[in-house]
């Protein structure tokens, strides 16, 4: 089973810069699929940004194009969310995500983070 620690989330006004880590444990992830999801209060859980093993694929939601940049280093067994020019309704608990299936984000093989709390004033 692999272990997710996320760091980097914290308090920043409208347009600043966080930089979220999740490093794994318990097993290499070089070959996973890693993803971060959000989720606001009273709002679902949704997919923010995806990579693929190799780091030659990624995904972003179209909220976010263009301002959060996903990169991953398989040497540190770590997955990065660059979040610039945030917003207000950037605001939720940011999770880290890694499926051995791609990017099927769901089964009992997929882990999880405890998740970081990005908060964004305006």
């Amino acid at each position: 089973q692999v272990q997710l620690v996320e760091s980097g989330g914290g308090l920043v006004q409208a347009g600043g810069s966080l930089r979220l880590s999740c490093a794994a444990s318990g097993r290499t992830v070089s070959n996973y699929g890693m993803g971060w999801f959000r989720q606001a209060p009273g709002k679902e859980r949704e997919l923010v940004s995806a990579i693929s093993w190799s780091g030659g694929t990624t995904y972003y939601t179209n909220s976010v194009k263009g301002r959060f940049t996903i990169s991953r280093d398989n040497a540190l067994n770590t997955v990065y969310l660059q979040m610039n020019s945030l917003k207000p309704e950037d605001t939720a608990v940011y999770y880290c995500v890694a499926s051995p299936k791609g990017t099927m984000w769901s089964g009992p093989t997929v882990s999880w983070g405890q998740g970081t709390q990005v908060t964004v004033s305006s």
